[in-house]
């Protein structure tokens, strides 16, 4: 089983040369694969950097910035692995949760998993209640139209069997690929399960780009996804 780690990166000087320390920890045959979106910082030196240190990783960039859908979009196209799963390039997600994220599909029983920030993972940062308000919200319309019973929709950490995520065809370029990706699997029926995640969020100081405005366009996606497509 090899599994490819999908990375969009924006503007990640601080934390992507540890995130990439951290993956690299976790014992499994693996590639990663790097989706630079057009940064403004160090980021594309560092991608430099990490391509040269380690072998298994994997670099593109964008020249023109087209959102976190569109770099998911350049990764899904380049995988060569059995196994996709997405991974954040801050660290608000640990690759310490693999296992547990993959446990499901290994066993046979799965075809999607999706990592819960709300089912109790082993640690959680205490924080930003409005933005938890805002995704618990997002959810339950989310499942209002996929008949899905998802305690996090809005999750970074979803993993799918290869065939899933080449049928998956990316079309959303900002954080509306949440719902997108969500509705579409949702509709493919096949197997989803969620298992919990530990999760150290970030404040807006320390460079979390979700806001207001994304929630709006979240909604948008899921009736967009959900019902004309």
């Amino acid at each position: 089983m090899k599994l490819s780690i999908v990375i969009p990166v924006y503007n990640e000087e601080r934390t992507l040369e540890e995130l990439v320390r951290r993956v690299q920890q976790v014992p499994y045959e693996k590639e990663l694969v790097l989706v630079d979106d057009c940064s403004k910082d160090k980021t594309p030196l560092i991608m430099a950097e990490l391509a040269k240190r380690y072998d298994n990783v994997r670099c593109f960039r964008h020249e023109v910035n087209q959102g976190k859908g569109g770099a998911l979009a350049t990764g899904f196209s380049k995988v060569s692995g059995d196994i996709v799963l997405i991974q954040d390039a801050d660290l608000e997600y640990d690759p310490a949760d693999y296992p547990v994220l993959l446990r499901p599909i290994l066993e046979g029983n799965a075809d999607v998993v999706f990592g819960s920030r709300f089912l109790g993972g082993a640690y959680a940062r205490v924080h930003l209640f409005w933005h938890y308000v805002a995704n618990r919200m997002l959810t339950l319309a989310s499942n209002c139209f996929t008949n899905l019973n998802l305690t996090d929709m809005e999750t970074c950490y979803k993993v799918f069997k290869r065939d899933v995520a080449d049928r998956l065809q990316i079309r959303s370029r900002t954080f509306a690929v949440e719902p997108e990706i969500t509705a579409k699997v949702a509709k493919m029926r096949v197997r989803v399960y969620e298992v919990p995640i530990s999760y150290a969020g970030r404040d807006y100081s320390e460079g979390k780009k979700i806001g207001m405005k994304d929630g709006f366009i979240a909604l948008w996606a899921i009736v967009r996804w959900s019902v004309f497509n």
